[in-house]
């Protein structure tokens, strides 16, 4: 029989009540003749609770305690499911991650998937079996519980399609799909029937929340078909697919935005090879997240060099480069660190064949006085960092701009 992989997070299982309005969407596909494995996250809210004990147990946590702490809410989740579908007729057993096995390298809190075992799961498909599958989670090579990082079930539910050869995974969330932006800053925001992989990676990676990044990188890597749909109601969802599935790309597909940035400046630095690593090296080993980049113009044989990261990273930031300076690997005469802008961008497949995109995103901004502080551009996207204040006026600007209001 062909085989589905259903993922529910945490909104939609939030509840005993939205469990079994899940489970009924299982048993629909089931009857429909899938072989179903379910992903689940755990219950709304309550990764955060988890979290919150380990730091309040301990400040310097033990990582492998902490997996093995936050994990345990996926585990409730997925008995709670397969108990539900049981009771709904459907024969279903719940797996945890170490029990599939899912292994995984040793990067506890921000594990990477190496290998699925799926020879378990496929004989109990064979035996009418439906598997429920906690999501998050995996097993060390150490034999210790391991977990994915923040929104790893989606990662987890794509791996197991992939390895399972799956026809589709459907990602259960409480939006009905992926929309042109946020519609919660512009009421014209429209759903996306179809997103290529690579556009839904930009707006990932670009602060759209409906994906995690690396589930994306998966099923792009894999040519997974992914459907984003609601669990409260039937309307379709979007499609994640390849380019060459989509019948005609428009020019942008989405307006993407990232609130909480900062952009630091090193002022003063040395005007000679070797510099920017001096600099980006020591902010990688502290594991500070560097998205934009801008070097200005050297004069005196000194130059600025601008940056922008998460603002919770900050002061990760300002320890490392402090520390590079007093070690002597990096001299610079000044730190200006501005934590109140936001990043806006542009995304769309159809920008790699069409010219005066950044001249019309500019032009856009500027007729509504917002001033643009530091511009990054790739083959598919545009992004600019904006005071933090002009955040929602440029996302509906831009989506104005580019008429994304319209179907193509």
């Amino acid at each position: 029989m062909p085989r589905l992989v259903m993922k529910f997070g945490g909104t939609s299982v939030a509840d005993l009540e939205r469990i079994r309005n899940a489970a009924a969407r299982v048993k629909r596909e089931v009857e429909a003749g899938y072989d179903v494995a379910v992903v689940v996250s755990a219950m709304a809210g309550k990764t955060n609770e988890l979290v919150s004990w380990v730091r309040q147990t301990s400040a310097l946590f033990d990582a492998r305690e902490y997996d093995a702490v936050v994990a345990s809410g996926e585990n409730v989740t997925s008995g709670l499911m397969a108990l539900t579908l049981q009771e709904m007729g459907v024969p279903a057993r719940s797996w945890q991650g170490w029990q599939v096995p899912v292994r995984t390298n040793s990067s506890h809190g921000a594990a990477r998937i190496l290998e699925i075992e799926t020879d378990g799961l496929v004989r109990k498909f064979g035996e009418g079996l439906h598997a429920v599958i906690a999501g998050f989670q995996g097993i060390s090579p150490e034999g210790r519980v391991t977990t994915l990082g923040r929104g790893g079930s989606d990662t987890s539910a794509v791996a197991f399609a992939a390895a399972l050869g799956a026809e589709r995974c459907d990602i259960y969330t409480d939006v009905d799909g992926v929309y042109t932006t946020d519609p919660r800053i512009t009421r014209k925001a429209r759903k996306l029937e179809r997103v290529a992989y690579e556009e839904m990676l930009e707006l990932a990676s670009l602060g759209a929340k409906v994906l995690q990044t690396r589930s994306v990188e998966l099923a792009m890597r894999y040519k997974v078909k992914l459907q984003v749909r609601s669990s409260f109601s039937d309307a379709p969802g979007t499609i994640v697919c390849d380019e060459e599935e989509i019948m005609e790309s428009r020019v942008v597909s989405g307006v993407a935005h990232s609130r909480d940035e900062a952009k630091l400046t090193v002022i003063g630095v040395p005007d000679r090879p070797g510099i920017a690593a001096a600099l980006f090296g020591p902010l990688a080993e502290a594991g500070v997240n560097v998205d934009m980049i801008v070097q200005n113009i050297s004069a005196d044989g000194r130059t600025d060099m601008t940056f922008s990261c998460p603002v919770d990273e900050v002061p990760r930031a300002r320890a490392a480069i402090d520390k590079a300076k007093a070690s002597g690997s990096l001299d610079y005469q000044g730190l200006d660190v501005d934590e109140d802008v936001a990043k806006v961008s542009i995304v769309g497949i159809g920008m790699r064949s069409q010219a005066g995109i950044a001249h019309r995103m500019f032009e856009a901004l500027a007729r509504d006085g917002v001033n643009i502080k530091v511009i990054t551009t790739s083959e598919i996207k545009v992004s600019v960092l904006i005071d933090r204040k002009y955040m929602e006026l440029a996302v509906q600007a831009l989506h104005d701009a580019f008429e994304l209001d319209k179907a193509s």
